[in-house]
């Protein structure tokens, strides 16, 4: 089993938020294509990394998780693609991590 996080980002580059309709239907596609999905929207977390030597960037974020016993990697990639035009961001994060139920 796998469990799949993906992290967005709550503001542009321009700092203008995301509408929570955005959110929303990331949410609705997961849930419709996983049949199940667990969104962390209240709590955002921080994502601090360099961009070169003299800059450091920095992203809300608020991140969505779904459980699957398959992984699709073709699928998540394009999924992820269409997640970076939507939220205007160069890189998505979207991992995958084996986890078995206890």
């Amino acid at each position: 089993m796998y469990l799949v996080q993906l992290l967005l980002p709550l503001y542009d580059n321009n700092k203008q938020p995301f509408s929570h309709l955005d959110f929303d239907a990331v949410r609705s596609e997961l849930a419709e294509h996983y049949g199940g999905v667990t969104a962390f929207l209240q709590s955002p977390a921080e994502g601090i990394w360099k961009a070169n030597e003299e800059e450091v960037s920095h992203d809300d974020v608020v991140m969505f998780e779904v459980m699957t016993q398959k992984l699709d990697p073709a699928w998540w990639a394009e999924y992820r693609k269409s997640l970076q035009k939507r939220f205007r961001q160069e890189e998505v994060m979207v991992r995958a991590i084996s986890v078995q139920k206890l």
